[in-house]
């Protein structure tokens, strides 16, 4: 490594300090992507991403070699986190990253630049939220949201997954729930429903599965809702499961551990439109991409669902 890729800087952010190391280390080889540049994705799009972060427990995948190299699951506060960091327990049930506290889970909560900052030295590239919310009194509170991620099997795309969002959204509609679409900055597709009430994460499961089971029985050969993977094969996996109370999703706005720099991305239904017409198409979009996008747009998840504007601050 050169003496510049040591090299270390001592920032200020937003009254804290923080010392960033390694600037110049590419992270994601195939674009020469550095983590400096990482930094200042997550510097910039933080306006946006912290309120989907907000009061939600975060677990991390990081990469500390760049994406071509190994990555590892974080749960836990690692060893050295600051103590201005905001943290949660959460009561767990025998998972591998309880061991350094016993039943519970300790996890960061990212409510700021700082944290945000911190965390992308890290190099922990990708963030992951439940679909519940901690509260006041620091506990995890029911779910506020679904989620149903779009997953392609094989022979299976992008625009598959587009064709079956529309439909998704027509099923959550006749439940009065409006639906907001993510391009995952993987293969697929999320979509979030805000719940009129809080519900325990079984009811949720079961609200999603409920909406899975009947599109692929009526849609036999472009969804299903089996997690055996031989029987996704040109089909799209209406994954439900992502609202048990243990699981996380990638949250929007998000870097993901790519060979590119691909970002889970708000978008508009027009979109989505347009990527189920085979003649348009849709891809997953890369941070350079998403910092214009929201530029010029806003946050596209404030959009109305039905495709009116978007909620703007004064």
């Amino acid at each position: 490594m050169s003496p510049a890729g040591r090299e270390e800087v001592r920032v200020d952010v937003e009254g804290r300090t923080l010392t960033l190391s390694n600037l110049e280390k590419v992270l994601y080889p195939r674009t020469g992507t550095t983590k400096g540049e990482v930094l200042h994705y997550y510097a910039q799009i933080a306006p946006v991403l912290l309120p989907h972060l907000a009061h939600r427990a975060v677990t991390r995948i990081r990469w500390p070699h760049g994406v071509a190299e190994a990555s590892f699951y974080e749960k836990n506060a690692p060893a050295g986190t600051p103590s201005w960091v905001h943290t949660v327990r959460v009561p767990t049930t025998g998972s591998r990253g309880a061991s350094r506290h016993g039943d519970h889970l300790v996890f960061p909560i990212v409510d700021d630049l700082a944290t945000l900052t911190w965390l992308a030295n890290l190099a922990a590239l990708e963030l992951h939220v439940h679909q519940w919310q901690v509260g006041r009194n620091g506990q995890p509170r029911n779910a506020d949201r679904l989620v149903i991620d779009l997953d392609p099997g094989d022979d299976a795309g992008l625009q598959q997954c587009c064709e079956v969002a529309l439909l998704v959204r027509a099923k959550l509609a006749e439940r009065d729930l409006d639906v907001r679409p993510v391009t995952s900055g993987s293969k697929g597709l999320h979509l979030y429903a805000t719940l009129p009430r809080r519900l325990p994460s079984p009811a949720s499961t079961a609200l999603a599965k409920e909406v899975a089971d009947e599109l692929a029985g009526e849609h036999p050969r472009l969804v299903t809702a089996s997690m055996t993977k031989t029987r996704r094969v040109g089909r799209v996996f209406l994954d439900w499961s992502q609202n048990a109370a243990s699981k996380t999703t990638v949250t929007p706005y998000s870097l993901r551990g790519r060979e590119k720099p691909y970002v889970a991305t708000p978008r508009t239904w027009q979109e989505i439109e347009d990527g189920a017409d085979d003649a348009v198409g849709i891809d997953q979009l890369r941070l350079e991409e998403v910092l214009e996008r929201v530029g010029d747009e806003g946050d596209l998840y404030l959009c109305e669902p039905s495709g009116g504007p978007c909620a703007t601050e004064e």
